[in-house]
C-alpha cells in the first residue's frame, strides 16, 4: 500500500517533492500553489496527475491520505485545521504556527481528528544529528548541563542574506511571519537544542532582538519590514541547565554558520554546518588525556523527513517530530520575544 500525498505550496515544498518522490511507499498525487507558472512547471517536473490553484479543491480529493503544508506562516494554523478537518495526515512547515496559541490549537485538532501532525524540523534528520542523540540517549556525554546554539549569516551587503524573494514580503511583517531571523532560522537549532536535553521546562527567559539592515530593506525595496535580523536569548531550565542561542539574517562575521555546542559532564559535542559540509565531534577524556574523535554518521541509513512521514502514517507511529514538540519551541519563541519587548527577563 503507497500513502497518496499531496503539497501545498511549491517554493518550500520542492524539496518535499523531492523527498517523496525517492520514498517507496508514497505516491505525489496533487500539488498546489497560487503561482500558475510554477504550479504547472512542478505539475510536468514531478509528473503529478492534479494540480491546483486553491488548496480546499485538494483537501477534497478522497483518496488523498496526507498533506505538506510549505506556504508563508501565516497560512500554516488554518490550511493544517482544514486539513485534518478533511481527514489527512499532516506535515507542516516550520515554524509550527504564528505563536504558541495558534500551535496548541493545531496540535488539539490533531487529536480530535485521530491523525498525525509532524512539524518539519528537519534538521533533527541531519545523519550527524540523528548519531548525536542517540549517544547522549546512551549516556556517553553524561549530564547536558549548558548548551550554545546558533544560526547565524554574513550580511556585509545592504541585503546581506535577508530573505527577499517572497511575494509582497511577508517574511518581513510580523503580523504574517510572527518574527524575523529567529522565527525563520533560529527555530532549526532551538528545537534541536531541546530535542538533546530532552525537552526539560524552561523557567527563565531573558531575549534581545535587533533590526539593523531592515531600514535598508525599506528604501531599497520599498517593503514593510518590522521584525528581528539579529536575536539572542539566554533560557534557563528548571533542571538548572541553561541554553544560549543566537540567530541572524545579517550580521558582521567571518561566514555563516549552524552550530550546537553541548556540555556535560562526561564529556562535549560540537555539532557545525559550515560552507554546506557539516561535522561532528566528541570532547572527551581517557586516562587523564583528552580526546577529540570524529565520527561518521553518514555511513549509517536514517530517513529523510518525508520517509519517515509516511512511515509513521504505515506503521501507526508517533513521528519524531510532534506537534507537542512545535509548542514547546512556539512557547520558548513567544518568550524570547516578549523579554525583548518589555526589556526584562521572562518567567514561566
Amino acid at each position: 500500500m503507497k500513502v497518496k500525498v499531496g503539497v501545498i505550496g511549491l517554493n518550500m515544498g520542492k524539496s518535499h517533492l523531492v523527498n517523496y518522490a525517492k520514498c517507496k511507499d508514497a505516491e505525489i498525487i496533487a500539488i498546489c500553489d497560487i503561482n500558475r507558472e510554477r504550479l504547472i512547471h512542478t505539475k510536468e517536473e514531478f509528473n503529478v496527475p492534479y494540480a491546483f490553484e486553491d488548496y480546499k479543491e485538494l483537501l477534497s480529493m478522497e483518496e488523498l491520505d496526507a498533506v505538506s503544508i510549505a506556504t508563508p506562516n501565516y497560512l500554516h494554523k488554518p490550511m493544517t485545521i482544514d486539513a485534518l478537518r478533511a481527514g489527512k495526515h499532516v506535515l507542516c512547515e516550520k515554524p509550527m504556527a504564528l505563536n504558541a496559541q495558534e500551535a496548541r490549537e493545531m496540535t488539539e485538532e490533531a487529536k480530535k481528528s485521530n491523525k498525525k501532525l509532524m512539524i518539519h524540523f528537519n534538521q533533527r534528520f541531519f545523519p550527524e544529528c540523528r548519531f548525536l542523540k542517540e549517544r547522549i540517549e546512551k549516556g556517553e556525554l553524561g549530564e547536558i548541563y549548558h548548551v550554545k546554539t546558533g544560526w547565524i549569516r554574513r550580511g556585509s551587503s545592504a541585503l546581506g542574506w535577508i530573505p527577499t524573494k517572497y511575494p509582497l514580503g511577508w517574511i518581513h511583517e510580523k503580523s504574517l511571519s510572527g518574527g524575523g531571523s529567529l522565527i525563520d532560522i533560529g527555530v532549526h537549532v532551538l528545537d534541536l537544542a531541546l530535542w538533546f536535553l530532552g525537552h526539560p521546562k524552561p523557567k527563565l527567559v531573558l531575549g534581545s532582538t535587533y533590526t539593523k539592515f531592515g531600514d535598508k530593506i525599506v528604501e531599497k525595496l520599498r517593503l514593510t519590514f518590522d521584525v528581528d535580523d539579529l536575536a539572542s536569548a539566554y533560557i534557563k531550565f528548571d533542571n538548572s541547565t541553561s541554553l544560549f542561542i543566537e540567530a541572524s539574517w545579517a550580521s558582521y562575521i567571518p561566514e555563516e554558520i549552524i552550530y550546537t555546542f553541548l556540555v556535560g559532564t562526561e564529556g562535549g559535542a560540537e555539532r557545525m554546518l559550515k560552507g554546506g559540509k557539516s561535522s561532528l565531534s566528541f570532547f572527551k577524556e581517557i586516562n587523564g588525556v583528552d580526546i577529540d574523535l570524529t565520527p561518521n554518521p553518514k555511513t549509517k541509513y536514517y530517513e529523510n523527513p518525508q520517509e519517515h512521514f509516511i512511515n509513521c502514517i504505515l506503521q501507526d507511529k508517533e513521528p519524531l517530530a510532534t506537534g507537542e514538540d512545535g509548542v514547546r519551541v512556539m512557547e520558548v519563541l513567544d518568550a524570547i520575544y516578549k523579554s525583548a519587548s518589555i526589556g526584562k527577563e521572562v518567567y514561566l
